[in-house]
């Protein structure tokens, strides 16, 4: 509540104070680089039993570049991560920012490494997101297996957790290869990766780009996304024209059920395209399964 609440306290001031002098300083500075909160989540999908309790820990977006998510910020990204003691952590993509207004790289070996600092009993895994494969994919992924950091890219992973087995899927970017005019090809199999769980077990999956989940099955419990960063500014009533998503606010942002699959899409933290949010702060994830009713 107390995120929808300042949303609707922004929405009140509406769109010219987004183009003043304060609001542009609290789109550019305040929101996107002092901000971070946690956003949480219960639910107990169908197919998670309700007796097996999981916290999982949602990063998505970080885009870390100068000056806009320093490795200060990186580093507090971590720390709040950390406090939430949860089971496991995931991340969700587009480790790294690439728009025009970013003063410089910062070497992917030194943001790698504190991740390795993030601590879950069940581990850290992450996918790629389409700004990696863009640009630096080959050195990020490279940054992220030298620090051991499980990247998972239409692979399957049996999880043991309290006695009970879960599988976690990865899924490859669905826009990994841009072939110009708006063509893209990607590295996702999402058939060919759910043929590779074997058992009954439950199945989360991780995928970037929110636009998957149109087929993704009832098999699947829980399809985690980010990519649209909420829209990453976000009006209530107002129509935002730019969330990178072809079926637009369907999937902008929280959490969807639609014919009983879920579907949950983080604002992720970092931005693309301008260095700017307003009206959807960066944030952490905290999902939290069972210990409640099945979902129908």
């Amino acid at each position: 509540m107390p995120l929808i609440t300042r949303r609707a306290l922004l929405a009140s001031a509406g769109a010219g104070f987004l183009v003043s002098a304060s609001g542009g300083a609290y789109a550019g500075l305040i929101e996107p680089a002092l901000m971070l909160g946690v956003t949480e989540y219960a639910l107990t999908p169908p197919g998670w039993p309700a007796d097996l309790p999981l916290t999982i820990a949602v990063v998505s977006d970080v885009h870390v570049c100068e000056p806009y998510v320093p490795m200060a910020r990186v580093k507090r990204i971590v720390e709040t991560v950390n406090a939430l003691k949860p089971d496991l952590i995931v991340h969700l993509g587009d480790h790294e920012a690439t728009h025009r207004f970013v003063s410089g790289r910062v070497p992917p070996q030194e943001w790698a490494a504190a991740y390795a600092d993030l601590a879950a009993p069940l581990g850290f895994y992450t996918i790629l997101g389409n700004h990696d494969w863009w640009h630096n994919h080959m050195s990020i992924r490279s940054a992220l297996d030298g620090a051991r950091l499980r990247v998972m890219e239409n692979d399957v992973e049996l999880i043991e957790h309290r006695g009970r087995r879960f599988w976690l899927a990865g899924l490859g970017d669905q826009l990994a290869h841009w072939l110009g005019r708006g063509g893209f090809r990607g590295e996702d199999d999402l058939a060919g990766t759910l043929a590779r769980v074997k058992t009954d077990d439950p199945v989360l999956l991780l995928a970037h780009e929110p636009d998957i989940f149109v087929t993704v099955p009832a098999r699947v419990s829980l399809t985690l996304c980010g990519h649209t960063h909420g829209g990453q500014v976000h009006i209530p009533g107002l129509t935002n024209p730019f969330i990178p998503s072809a079926y637009r606010d369907r999937f902008r942002y929280g959490h969807i059920v639609e014919e009983g699959r879920h579907l949950i899409v983080s604002g992720g933290i970092g931005m693309s395209g301008l260095p700017v949010r307003f009206g959807v702060p960066p944030e952490v994830l905290l999902v939290k399964l069972g210990n409640e009713p099945a979902i129908a």
